[in-house]
């Protein structure tokens, strides 16, 4: 029995080590990031004050650049969103970003009759991320992002 036991020892240290010899490091998985209204708080002259939330799905550190996305809030053109965080976020990680706004008045309007109403906003975000991934070449990544906003209990003018 102990022969057999040493047997199934020997090939048991060998498949570990051939396992382990196998083993090249962390994996760099380089996902598309996402990104999303997390609030919107309308100022007293009609601005918006956006919390863009910029959410990084890969493995691996990402720097972003720029931002330019075209809003759509209740089914009209509000603008376009645009800045350059500069700043990493870590892998599977988020972070977020303030942007001013001047909507159209259109969307002013969507947006007061959800605050008016305590009703859902939908809105769409479309348009392109450019982040550079850690170590490698900056990279165009195309949103097109749906969903909505509700407004914020207790909060008077702001959405999320």
């Amino acid at each position: 029995m102990s022969r057999r036991l040493t047997l199934v020892l020997c090939l048991l240290t060998c498949a570990v080590l051939l396992l382990a010899g196998c083993h090249r490091g962390l994996v760099r998985r380089v996902s598309e990031p996402a990104a999303s209204l997390q609030q919107v708080s309308v100022g007293a002259d009609g601005q918006w004050q956006v919390q863009l939330r910029l959410q990084n799905y890969s493995s691996i550190p990402m720097r972003y650049d720029t931002v330019a996305l075209a809003v759509t809030a209740g089914g009209v053109e509000a603008g376009t969103l645009k800045a350059a965080p500069g700043f990493s976020i870590g892998p599977e990680s988020a972070d977020v970003v303030e942007v001013r706004l001047s909507p159209s008045a259109e969307a002013r309007m969507a947006v007061a009759n959800a605050l008016a109403g305590g009703t859902v906003l939908e809105y769409a975000l479309k348009g392109s991320v450019q982040a550079t991934p850690e170590d490698e070449k900056q990279r165009d990544f195309q949103i097109d992002m749906h969903s909505t906003l509700s407004p914020a209990p207790g909060l008077p003018g702001v959405l999320r």
